[in-house]
């Protein structure tokens, strides 16, 4: 009996700062723009040359932007990795945005990412999962190739939930902003595989964070050392059985990696809220790399835009939505 083929998957990371983790919860002081991206960065890089995977950075443009970050940022592609457009001030309410301020957000993450890294995103993922049709119509107007905005998870909700609950002060204006965070009950009912948005200004192609098919309980690398937490060997079963999931229904996964992942409140204060920070650094970093080597020998993985461009060379017919007006 011969084996079906490996599938393909893609791994990315959200390289939010920690200003804009502090912006989005709510904290003072993150408009002095507070970075670790000197000890994370060449963290995650030595860890990915280790397990020889490559991966999308998506960057955030004022991170792109300013003078002390920008060596280190330069370093994701002179070691071949993609780089991903993550909007300019990473601010989860593009929803609100008016076209021009959406154009703007766009375009200048752009231009900074270029000058720093020398690449042009072709993709997008919008800070806490926003998304909306006219950031969809501006992004196949300025020809992007792929949004990877969708999470299809019946928790959103109750993130949100958790979130208010540990977030500091805020105003009805903030709490508005923030009204969609996470995303609505029905995005659970959205595919997890590859499909194409039609918008007035042309298709694009969508890759949507890996939730555990059928089940859509989240399931990238912040749920797992959140599990790990209580019992590693749950979180490595749990983790085995979203593999063996993917395999029978054929989902090709999107895994996402946040910079947390791999730090501890050894190596960066005031972050508490974010899930499993009072485990050690070292600690993380090495169940993460158990994670992410189980993930590369179960899938061929490929940095997302390779991902998108073989499915649309192997002739995989892309299911159609169309996005609302």
């Amino acid at each position: 009996m011969s084996r079906s083929p490996q599938l393909t998957a893609s791994l990315s990371l959200d390289l939010d700062n920690k200003w804009s983790y502090m912006k989005t919860h709510g904290d003072a002081g993150w408009e002095e723009l507070p970075s670790y991206l000197s000890i994370i960065v060449p963290r995650v890089l030595d860890l990915l040359d280790q397990l020889s995977l490559k991966i999308t950075w998506f960057i955030v443009g004022l991170d792109a932007a300013k003078a002390a970050d920008r060596t280190v940022l330069g370093d994701i592609t002179r070691r071949g990795h993609e780089v991903g457009n993550h909007s300019f001030r990473h601010e989860p309410w593009l929803h609100l945005y008016s076209d021009g301020e959406i154009e703007e957000e766009l375009s200048k993450t752009e231009d900074a990412l270029e000058e720093v890294t020398g690449q042009r995103p072709i993709g997008f993922r919008g800070p806490g999962f926003s998304l909306s049709p006219a950031v969809l119509r501006i992004l196949a107007n300025r020809h992007y190739l792929y949004d990877a905005s969708t999470f299809p998870t019946f928790l959103g909700p109750l993130a949100r939930m958790y979130y208010f609950a540990k977030a500091g002060k805020m105003t009805a204006a903030e709490k508005h902003q923030r009204s969609k965070l996470f995303g609505k009950l029905s995005e659970g009912f959205k595919r997890l595989n590859a499909y194409r948005w039609h918008t007035p200004a042309g298709p694009i192609v969508e890759i949507p964070v890996t939730t555990f098919p059928m089940a859509k309980i989240p399931i990238h690398l912040s749920y797992l050392l959140y599990l790990s937490c209580y019992s590693p060997l749950i979180a490595r079963w749990y983790f085995r059985a979203f593999i063996l999931a993917c395999k029978i229904t054929r989902t090709q996964p999107s895994l996402l990696l946040h910079p947390l992942d791999f730090m501890g409140n050894d190596d960066v204060s005031g972050l508490d809220f974010f899930p499993a920070m009072k485990i050690p650094g070292k600690v993380k970093l090495g169940w993460a790399a158990d994670f992410l080597r189980m993930y590369a020998k179960n899938f061929k993985v490929l940095p997302m835009s390779l991902h998108v461009k073989e499915i649309i060379e192997k002739g995989n017919r892309l299911p159609a939505r169309t996005t609302e007006k």
